[in-house]
């Protein structure tokens, strides 16, 4: 008989959770949601959560306890990531959490929200070449995670995120060509002490998790719709990777949001979020690109029924 858990990811930009069962060490989802809450929206100016996106936090919150009734479950593991670590307001959204959820938020560190998102992504795909370098770009921070079979060996936390990139540089409609200069040269700071931590250059495939790769595999591979089951599995080329983000920065909101695979919640934050994969693959030095639909949320939920066993 199946197990059945909960989790829930708290990143910068959306909300998002994974009811799923565990059978014979696979996950099967059960429910999978994302709302888009922006919690991290202008922490970088302010270092606090404002009312409203701890309005928006809660109401998400609400609709998952919901959800979390409607499918009972095992146990339940709240994680927050990149946006919760260093704001003056953190008890606040804590106790909004625990109030409605009844589970305590685990405010985690770049190195387990690494561990987890490299356990997700390798266990939703088949035919790895392993070692792979894992890439989550989130809204305020991109993890770069290097591993085989026996696990993350090596992992750094960048702070470079779609939100933060869109909200620091990317302020026109669409983008100046000096915003977007200035949020490469940001971008590129960034990621100048990877190499240094992480051996790229070992790696024999790189593996993109998140909307921000997702959502540039779907306009590459020009879907009708968002279809995960075409993207998950998918690789493109890095000069894929160029044109897309070339396109997406040409084009203004409307634009970005009649795009049939969008989803609503990153039409602001796809242009700055695309330019962190395009960077990273060009200093890298990376060729391609395989998108993974499994991710942060399916490691939470392996570790939660292991925990069990």
């Amino acid at each position: 008989m199946s197990d059945r858990y909960a989790a829930i990811d708290c990143g910068t930009n959306a909300l998002r959770l994974l009811i799923a069962e565990v059978a014979g060490g696979v996950v099967h989802d059960v429910v999978r949601e994302m709302r888009t809450v922006r919690l991290g929206e202008g922490v970088d100016a302010t270092g606090s959560f404002s009312p409203a996106a701890l309005v928006r936090t809660f109401d998400a919150c609400d609709e998952y306890a919901r959800l979390m009734r409607e499918y009972p479950v095992r146990n339940v593991r709240f994680v927050a990531t990149s946006a919760a670590r260093d704001v003056v307001n953190r008890e606040q959204f804590v106790s909004g959490v625990r109030v409605r959820l009844g589970v305590e938020p685990e405010v985690i560190s770049g190195d387990e929200e690494a561990k987890l998102s490299f356990r997700g992504a390798v266990a939703g795909l088949s035919d790895i070449r392993m070692p792979v370098l894992i890439a989550d770009i989130g809204g305020g921070s991109t993890e770069f995670v290097f591993g085989d079979a026996a696990g993350v060996r090596a992992s750094i936390s960048t702070p470079i995120g779609c939100v933060r990139m869109s909200e620091r540089s990317l302020h026109s409609d669409p983008p100046t060509r000096e915003e977007i200069e200035a949020a490469c040269a940001h971008i590129r700071r960034a990621l100048a002490d990877v190499p240094h931590v992480v051996p790229v250059g070992e790696a024999r495939q790189f593996i993109g998790v998140a909307g921000t790769v997702t959502t540039i595999v779907a306009m590459a591979l020009d879907l009708p719709g968002y279809d995960p089951r075409v993207i998950h599995g998918a690789t493109i080329t890095r000069s894929q990777v160029e044109q897309v983000t070339d396109a997406l920065l040409a084009m203004n909101h409307r634009q970005r949001a009649a795009l049939p695979f969008m989803h609503p919640g990153r039409v602001d934050v796809i242009g700055g979020g695309a330019l962190v994969l395009r960077e990273s693959m060009v200093v890298l030095g990376i060729d391609s690109v395989t998108a993974s639909e499994t991710d942060l949320l399916d490691g939470i939920v392996c570790t939660l029924s292991l925990m069990d066993e």
